[in-house]
């Protein structure tokens, strides 16, 4: 497959190989370089890179060359046209993004490669995502994982890396998951929260939400689509304590060495807590900090030591380099 090119907040150059990772699209603001025309009924068309808010949905919009216009209507409707285009993403969801029930329904009709996709990044870990519904001449591959089976279909899940790539911090070697339906849809309900759990069950794990589109991305092609992302039904992220209280962890990737890395645990919800470590292959614990942590390797435990909720661990890689996942129980 070609090469699509990916994007930073001040630049997206580069070349981005479709078979090891897809287009990497993050909107881009600059100061004069967006164009927005008002239209009848609160319409908005959009032709030069900008993100922003239109009738209560946060829209992202990004192209390096060729023909594109988003048209912005009612509530979550947006349309778009493009011809001769070498890559755009655009699309309208939220900001920040997460865990949630999205509808949609509209139509799709590239001509050439081109996706329809729940797409969206995270910090710490910084990871690119994207659920893909609808493809043009190209379905995006990677790294096999697994797949997930959710909203009457079945994903393949695959993951690939960018190596000192731009991304939305600049610079950086990232990962992207990818959950890519096997036969195609226009239209229906995507549990974002099934995706993430499964993501999670093959060590692949995200961070704290930036934003999350349902976008229609086109490269190197033509054609046009018109989306209109429904009501969504939040659900809790990793940092929001489950409903009925209890308590939540986050997970984030800190420093690392050729054969360890560090890893910060962030609890909420509650200062008496429990947490279970589960790490990944032969990885074995070095130490630890504002925490007391049992066991050595496999699955680890995690109490509080009058340190706050805040704590982490020193793993030793032993040939494995996968984050270690995590859940929480009150004490």
């Amino acid at each position: 497959m070609n090469d699509a090119p990916v994007q930073s907040m001040s630049h997206r150059r580069g070349r981005l190989r479709m078979l090891i990772g897809g287009a990497c699209a993050i909107a881009l603001v600059t100061a004069g370089a967006t164009v927005i025309v008002s239209s009848p009924a609160h319409a908005q068309t959009v032709t030069s890179n900008s993100t922003g808010n239109h009738n209560g949905y946060f829209y992202s919009f990004w192209k390096d060359s060729g023909n594109v216009s988003m048209t912005m209507g009612n509530g979550g409707q947006y349309s778009t046209q493009w011809s001769n285009v070498n890559n755009f993403v655009a699309g309208k969801g939220w900001n920040p993004g997460g865990r949630r029930t999205v509808s949609y329904s509209g139509t799709f009709n590239p001509s050439g490669n081109s996706y329809l996709t729940l797409y969206g990044w995270t910090r710490n870990p910084l990871i690119e995502y994207y659920i893909v519904d609808s493809w043009g001449t190209y379905r995006p591959t990677g790294t096999f994982k697994g797949t997930v089976t959710t909203d009457g279909g079945t994903y393949d899940i695959y993951q690939t890396q960018r190596v000192n790539a731009p991304s939305i911090d600049g610079t950086r070697t990232f990962y992207q998951y990818w959950s890519v339906r096997q036969s195609k849809r226009v239209g229906g309900t995507i549990n974002v929260g099934n995706h993430f759990d499964a993501w999670a069950r093959y060590g692949m794990n995200l961070g704290n939400h930036d934003y999350q589109i349902l976008a229609t991305e086109g490269y190197q092609s033509s054609g046009s689509s018109n989306i209109t992302v429904g009501g969504s039904t939040p659900g809790p992220n990793p940092t929001t304590p489950p409903p009925g209280g209890g308590c939540s962890v986050t997970v984030s990737r800190a420093d690392e060495w050729s054969d360890r890395f560090n890893v910060n645990f962030s609890v909420s919800g509650s200062s008496n807590w429990v947490v279970t470590i589960r790490t990944n292959g032969g990885q074995s614990l070095q130490s630890s900090w504002n925490a007391s942590v049992s066991g050595t390797s496999g699955t680890l435990t995690a109490r509080p030591n009058g340190n706050g909720n805040n704590f982490g661990i020193t793993l030793y890689k032993n040939g494995n380099n996968t984050t270690p996942t995590a859940s929480c129980a009150t004490g």
